[in-house]
């Protein structure tokens, strides 16, 4: 058995040396065992343990403005980061992979802390059906089929909707991003989320606006609780 599991590794490296396979966040050959995201990028990282802090400061980020049980954050987002390239290779590049890729990651670390021990359900914040369809997938929703695979926590894609496309939100000031998604999510199948706490995910929190919009949507049925979860904030 260890004979072929030698010839396999052998067959594996050469394939390798042919067609390297290269670390999405800084374009490196990847070793044996390393998936998307080399060691050292993974190392770099600089992580917030937001998981691990009530009334941490993206929980603050809310206050005042809807009623968020938990919130967290894996990463801060700044320009240049390796988080940031990241997300942009999955966003713009297309590759899908490093969705889940950050899900599962980000997964285990919420395993071990406990911090999702209550949550019934999954739900990514949806993109409008024509951005999914030139996109291709919705990123907020493969970094929630890898958290999903970790946490053993069901997806759902279908109950929240966003009705209207919108703007994007990368130059917009604070203001104008609440203004951009105001009313432009809905709820479908509202009993199936009645009484359930639901984990809100998407990939970067910024202002937060989104995730207000799609909060204040959810908390409309009766007995449902929100956490929110994401790979990266720019709250500090």
């Amino acid at each position: 058995m260890s004979c072929f599991k030698n010839i396999y590794r052998i067959g594996d490296d050469f394939v390798s040396l042919l067609f390297p396979r290269l670390c999405q966040a800084c374009g490196q050959p990847l070793v044996r065992n390393e998936e998307i995201i080399c060691t050292n990028c993974l190392l770099e990282i600089p992580k917030t343990d937001y998981h691990m802090v009530r009334d941490n400061n993206l929980e603050r980020n809310f206050y005042g403005r809807v009623y968020i049980e938990k919130a967290a954050s894996w990463s801060f987002y700044r320009n240049g980061s390796k988080i940031q390239k990241l997300i942009y290779r999955l966003k713009y590049g297309g590759v899908e992979p490093v969705g889940p890729c950050l899900g599962r990651l980000y997964g285990h670390t919420l395993k071990e802390s406990g911090f999702c021990k209550d949550t019934d359900l999954i739900i990514p914040v949806p993109l409008h059906k024509s951005k999914e369809r030139r996109r291709g997938f919705n990123q907020s929703a493969l970094i929630a089929g890898g958290l999903s695979s970790v946490l053993g926590i069901p997806v759902n894609n279908d109950i929240l909707r966003r009705v209207k496309s919108s703007d994007t939100q990368t130059r917009k000031h604070r203001y104008e991003r609440w203004e951009n998604v105001e009313n432009i999510f809905s709820t479908a199948h509202e009993e199936g989320i009645e009484g359930k706490h639901i984990l809100l995910v998407d990939d970067v929190i910024t202002t937060g606006s989104t995730i207000e919009a799609c909060a204040s949507e959810l908390l409309k049925t009766e007995g449902v609780r929100v956490s929110v979860i994401a790979i990266a904030s720019a709250v500090l």
